[in-house]
């Protein structure tokens, strides 16, 4: 009898080891240095989830990010970073791939390769200049997509202002076209969203558009951490679906006048 509970005390031992190992995250085992006691399915996914985010940061950022600051923002030690930006390093120094990860004045940096950069010249040549759209444009445009068919009298009542020159520059840019005309006295120009409006914008269709509540949510982001650029644009977007007066009191933030303004 005493040997039976032996041998089953055994196997609850054996049957509790692999889960308390399984419960521990990568991070764990390697703050504690048992790496080999790791479950190799656990560590591989943290591992690639990592390689991943750093990949990504060091193709956003401007400057090149050293070994210091992307360990203290994985929180991983230096020994680890260095092995993930290695396995970085050899994977975009393949010939199929048309970027890489290169060491630049002690940081880190993503790159086209130099011997494409002949093809990259000819191509760039040929881009259209980024698209600049000004506040009163970006108004005006908020209203059209989120109203369209629209006249322009419908738009001026919501903007509060009058717009025809921001009207014929979103005309000429494509983003808007004519769809028709309203059936009311005078029989006014509705104007809609075009197709390069959704490749301008990135939106797969017009069900994409974000809701007021998410460009408020922005907007409340852009006061704590100010991008002007981001919170000029979510506050005349918010505007095209609020009141009229509301409206007009983000319009006349703009120094520009609509009257023959551009983009």
């Amino acid at each position: 009898m005493q040997d039976t509970e032996e041998v089953t005390q055994q196997d609850q031992t054996a049957e509790e080891t692999p889960v308390a190992v399984e419960a521990m995250t990568a991070e764990e085992v390697l703050s504690t240095g048992e790496v080999d006691a790791a479950p190799p399915a656990v560590l591989e996914a943290e591992r690639a989830q990592m390689k991943a985010i750093i990949e990504a940061v060091t193709y956003i950022t401007d400057e090149p990010l050293t070994q210091q600051q992307i360990a203290a923002a994985l929180q991983q030690p230096m020994d680890v970073v260095k092995s993930l930006l290695d396995e970085l390093l050899a994977d975009y120094a393949r010939p199929e791939r048309g970027l890489s990860i290169r060491e630049i004045a002690g940081g880190f940096k993503m790159a086209t390769k130099p011997e494409h950069h002949e093809s990259i010249r000819t191509f760039v040549k040929n881009l259209k200049p980024p698209l600049k759209l000004s506040l009163a444009a970006l108004e005006t445009m908020a209203v059209i997509a989120y109203k369209q068919p629209i006249t322009a009298p419908e738009i001026m009542e919501i903007r509060g202002v009058a717009g025809a020159g921001v009207l014929k520059t979103l005309l000429d840019r494509k983003l808007i076209a004519t769809a028709g005309r309203k059936n009311v006295v005078g029989k006014p120009i509705l104007y809609k969203t075009t197709k390069e409006f959704l490749v301008q914008f990135g939106l797969k269709d017009l069900a994409e558009l974000p809701t007021l509540k998410e460009f408020e949510e922005l907007g409340r982001l852009a006061i704590h951490e100010p991008e002007p650029d981001l919170y000029e644009e979510s506050k005349a977007i918010a505007a095209a679906s609020e009141k009229p007066a509301a409206a007009e009191a983000v319009a006349d933030d703009s120094p520009e006048k609509d009257s023959g303004e551009g983009a």
